[in-house]
């Protein structure tokens, strides 16, 4: 089995969040290229056939632009904080045509902080009262999903949300705004041959989180 990342690409993303600059990156764009953006395009290519298996609605698109991978670049246009790069690797797997917003698959790379998740990040109010609709009208299926949700809940509301029930058997879900899981990555197995086995394992077993929300907006998975 291939190896997809080594240690370089840490190596490369310890140096630019010390250098995180512009003169910087393109001085050292070769190394980015080789060690980080290369590899991860290679690996969303190579990754299309067992995200078929876990889920023929979702894509792998390995594209140079516009596809799975993440852009290195930071908009910046309304943050204090100006650095122009992000220092992790970021991909995604998300329906077509769809953005990062969808339920999907998501991987980060980063030393020390590597994980793969599943999941609706800060959605819109329009989504989440679908999802909260789905949980109160699907209560069985819903039972099964919630055991796998282990993202924080610092974002959640401190009482039900309009129009639902304070007495719920699900109400602390439904108080939630964030909904999701997570399966976490050592460096070394990032960098070694059975990466790509580790992950897709990963997303199967995320996989009915993905389903429940998917169907919850009318998306197939």
């Amino acid at each position: 089995m291939p190896v997809y990342f080594s240690a370089e690409l840490f190596r490369f993303l310890a140096r630019l969040k010390r250098n995180n600059n512009r003169d910087w990156f393109l001085a050292h764009k070769d190394e980015y290229e080789s060690s980080v953006r290369q590899p991860a395009l290679r690996f969303i290519a190579d990754f299309a056939v067992p995200l078929y298996e876990i889920s023929p609605d979702l894509v792998a698109d390995s594209r140079p632009s516009r596809g799975s991978l993440f852009r290195i670049y930071r908009d910046t246009r309304f943050s204090y904080d100006k650095r122009p790069y992000k220092t992790h690797v970021a991909m995604r797997f998300s329906h077509r045509g769809k953005d990062v917003h969808s339920p999907g698959f998501y991987l980060h790379l980063q030393s020390g902080g590597c994980f793969a998740a599943c999941g609706l990040w800060h959605p819109e109010p329009p989504t989440l009262l679908k999802i909260r609709t789905a949980i109160v009208s699907r209560p069985e299926e819903w039972r099964k999903v919630r055991k796998l949700l282990n993202w924080d809940d610092a974002g959640k509301l401190s009482r039900s949300p309009r129009g639902f029930p304070a007495d719920h058997e699900f109400v602390e879900d439904l108080k939630l705004r964030d909904l999701g899981t997570a399966v976490d990555f050592t460096d070394n197995q990032v960098c070694g041959p059975k990466f790509m086995s580790i992950f897709a394992a990963a997303c199967r077993k995320m996989s009915p989180v993905g389903a429940f929300l998917s169907s919850a907006v009318g998306l197939k998975f």
